[in-house]
């Protein structure tokens, strides 16, 4: 199956007006991003990430390599009108309200009347912004903004959604609320790329990520499988382990809890070490309750690719 984007070797130099100084945004870049899944374009402030978003939607030329987009180039027209997009810093007219701006939007993706409204009205639904509907752009919060822009990449019916940072500058529940929304595009069967550095949201939609670093893809896969070999410590539980057991465990654990007979303590290491723990607790006299192996979550994986000499 082709890949719904796809970059090879994509490449954007920037050279300035003084002195001609050139700045690589975007290094030989090599993308795939599946149909129907939900793709994390991870990294830090700077990395890159808007700057191959643009590329990707043809609102910058390549230097050198490629992209495609929806099986055309990137560069092309035709494709467009399958593509949703919210900016990080989308621009509002605040003089319309909510419908309005639907409206507005649908008139310009040549959405026929009847069929417009309908959408218009589905789409308000959809962002739960209906009760606002008929209030002005200027009189929304930040969150219902980013949920009016949301509607508005939707217009179209788009197969791909392209999101540059959709949930920066949202508190809790407003993250929660664009994370469901995206959640349910998949289950529409839409694909789903999108810009974050909001790691914790990221490890819990995505399908796969690619994280990017001065422009260039230091990592990139499934999750599953980016994390699932990451064990940097186990936690175990173990009921009436004798004093002397208790002490040897102690001085070894980066964490140590007691609680009446229990103790809880972590050792660093991988799964390796369980079974020559799990003999010294019973030697020592001790049951054991639970062992729990500590994975690397999303955010110390992505903190120590970028920080990578």
């Amino acid at each position: 199956m082709t890949p719904v984007v796809r970059t090879e070797g994509l490449t954007k130099v920037f050279v300035s007006d003084w002195k001609r100084a050139r700045t690589t945004a975007v290094d030989r870049l090599d993308l795939e991003v599946a149909e129907g899944e939900i793709y994390g374009f991870l990294g830090p402030n700077g990395a890159g990430k808007t700057t191959t978003i643009k590329l990707l939607l043809g609102l910058l030329r390549p230097t050198a390599g490629r992209a495609t987009v929806l099986g055309a180039d990137a560069t092309g027209l035709a494709h467009r009108a399958q593509l949703g997009y919210l900016p990080e810093s989308p621009y509002f007219y605040d003089y319309l309200t909510g419908r309005e701006f639907l409206d507005f939007c649908g008139r310009l993706c040549g959405v026929p009347g009847p069929l417009r409204r309908e959408r218009v009205a589905r789409l308000l639904a959809l962002v739960d912004i209906e009760r606002a509907a008929d209030v002005r752009l200027g009189r929304y919060s930040k969150g219902m903004l980013q949920r009016i822009g949301m509607a508005q990449a939707l217009v179209n019916e788009p197969r791909l959604l392209i999101l540059d940072e959709p949930q920066s500058g949202l508190d809790p529940a407003g993250r929660k609320q664009v994370r469901d929304l995206i959640l349910r595009l998949k289950g529409e069967g839409r694909t789903v790329l999108f810009s974050s550095h909001i790691l914790a949201d990221a490890e819990m939609i995505c399908d796969r990520v690619g994280i990017l670093q001065r422009g260039r893809l230091v990592a990139a896969g499934r999750l599953d499988e980016l994390l699932r070999a990451r064990v940097h410590a186990v936690e175990f539980q173990a009921d009436g382990l004798a004093a002397g057991a208790r002490e040897a465990f102690r001085v070894r654990a980066s964490l140590y809890l007691e609680a009446g007979s229990r103790a809880q303590f972590t050792l660093p290491g991988g799964e390796e070490q369980v079974a020559g723990v799990l003999a010294a607790i019973a030697a020592g006299g001790g049951r054991v309750v639970a062992v729990t192996p500590q994975r690397e979550t999303l955010e110390e994986f992505f903190l120590r690719e970028v920080q990578a000499p």
